[in-house]
């Protein structure tokens, strides 16, 4: 496991998906379309999403 960290260039908004991804060593296309799921269906806020991208710092 890599450090959490979002990175520069694999970003599409904030890089927090792509940083998880790669934590987990998962296909950052795969995190997408499991956070948005969760937002849609599963009442995870996006204020979530937004404090990890205040959190994880950037690369």
């Amino acid at each position: 496991m890599s450090k959490l960290v979002r990175p520069r260039n694999e970003r599409v908004v904030a890089g927090v998906c792509a940083a998880v991804a790669r934590r987990f060593g998962l296909s950052a296309t795969t995190v997408r379309v499991l956070t948005v799921l969760l937002v849609l269906f599963a009442g995870l806020s996006l204020w979530a999403y937004i404090l990890l991208w205040i959190i994880i710092p950037s690369e």
